[in-house]
C-alpha cells in the first residue's frame, strides 16, 4: 500500500477509487465501503483509495475532549492494507485544510490533486468548513469535473447502524464479544512491557504491565479473558484494566498474567485480544480474598474456549 503523508508536492498520475473519513476502527460498516471502492477499482481501472486524518478532527475542533480511538495510526493502516486498499492518504487536519469550503476541497484536493473517478462516502458523511460539503454537492459537481459519485448505506447490528462511536461505547460498557462482532474482528491493544511494582509475583501471579498509546481506548475497568501474543507465540491469559484498589494505587494500568508462561519479557512488545469480561474492578478486604478471586477466575480462564 502506499501512505502519502503530504500533498504539497503531490498530484496523483493515476485514476482513483477514493472514499473520505477516519475510518477509526475499520469496522463493518467501512469495511463494505472498501469493498465496494476495490470492486470498483478493478471494474473501471482505477486504483482503490482512503483520504483520512491525523489527528481527529474532533481534537482539533475541542482540544480538551478526552478523545480516544479504537485504532493507533499504526493499526489503521494495517487494517486498510489488510482489506485490499491500495492508496493511504494521511492528511495533517490543520487551519487552512480545515477553512477549506467543501467546494474548494472537492475541486482543489480530489479532483487536481488526487485524480479521483469514483468517490464513495458513508450514508451520513459531510466534510468542508462549516459541513458544507455533503452527497448533494458532490453529485451537482460531478458532472463537471469528471468524477462520479455514489453513497453507501449503513450496515446494522440488532437494529442500530454501526458506527465507531457505537463500538467504543460498548467496549466502554465492557461488551467486548458486542465490540467484536461490530468490528469484524477481536478488539486489540498492544504496547511494551514496562516494570511495575511486581506485586504479583509475590501472590503467585506475575503480571506483564503494558504500556499503551495514551490515546488508544480501553474498555471498562475490570478483568478479561484475553489472548497474549508475545515473541512469536500465543498464549491465554488474564487481563486486569484499573487502579488495583485492593492494594491502594492511584493510577490506572494494563496488566496481564499469561498463563503457562514464565520468560522475562521486559522491553517485549506484547498484543491482547479482548475476549470475555470476567467483572468489575474490585477491592477485596484482603489479599487472601483477592488471591480466591484470582484463582478463581483462572479456572474459567483455562476451560474458555476461543
Amino acid at each position: 500500500m502506499n501512505i502519502i503523508k503530504s500533498l504539497s508536492t503531490y498530484t496523483s498520475t493515476t485514476p482513483l477509487s477514493l472514499s473520505i473519513g477516519m475510518f477509526d476502527g475499520v469496522h463493518k460498516g467501512h469495511q463494505s465501503i472498501i469493498k465496494k471502492l476495490n470492486v470498483i477499482a478493478e471494474k473501471k481501472n482505477l486504483e482503490s483509495a482512503v483520504f483520512t486524518f491525523w489527528p481527529h478532527p474532533r481534537k482539533v475542533f475541542n482540544p480538551d475532549e478526552e478523545l480516544h480511538l479504537l485504532n493507533t495510526i499504526d493499526e489503521k493502516t494495517y487494517l486498510l492494507e489488510k482489506n485490499g486498499v491500495q492508496n493511504l492518504f494521511l492528511k495533517e487536519f490543520d487551519e487552512p485544510f480545515r477553512n477549506l469550503t467543501g467546494e474548494e476541497f472537492v475541486k482543489e484536493i480530489l479532483v487536481e490533486k488526487l485524480n479521483v473517478k469514483h468517490l464513495i462516502i458513508g450514508y451520513d458523511h459531510t466534510f468542508g468548513k462549516n459541513k458544507s460539503g455533503d452527497f448533494q454537492l458532490l453529485k451537482k459537481m460531478a458532472p463537471e469535473f469528471g468524477f462520479e459519485v455514489e453513497q453507501v448505506e449503513a450496515v446494522d447490528f440488532h437494529d442500530r447502524h454501526i458506527s465507531s462511536t457505537q463500538i467504543r461505547n460498548a467496549l466502554l460498557d465492557g461488551n467486548v464479544k458486542e465490540a467484536a462482532e461490530m468490528l469484524g474482528y477481536v478488539y486489540s491493544v498492544s504496547g511494551t512491557v514496562i516494570h511495575g511494582k511486581k506485586i504479583g509475583r509475590t501472590i503467585g501471579y506475575p503480571t506483564a504491565n503494558i504500556e499503551v498509546n495514551p490515546l488508544k481506548l480501553l474498555p471498562k475497568k475490570g478483568a478479561y479473558i484475553v489472548d497474549v501474543f508475545v515473541k512469536n507465540a500465543q498464549f491465554k491469559g488474564m487481563l486486569s484494566i484499573g487502579t488495583n484498589p485492593t492494594i491502594g494505587e492511584n493510577s490506572v494500568s494494563t496488566e496481564v498474567y499469561i498463563l503457562n508462561f514464565s520468560e522475562d519479557i521486559y522491553g517485549e512488545e506484547i498484543s491482547v485480544n479482548f475476549r470475555e469480561f470476567l467483572h468489575d474492578e474490585i477491592k477485596f478486604e484482603s489479599m487472601e480474598k483477592l488471591i480466591e478471586r484470582l484463582d478463581e477466575d483462572k479456572r474459567i480462564t483455562e476451560n474458555f474456549k476461543f
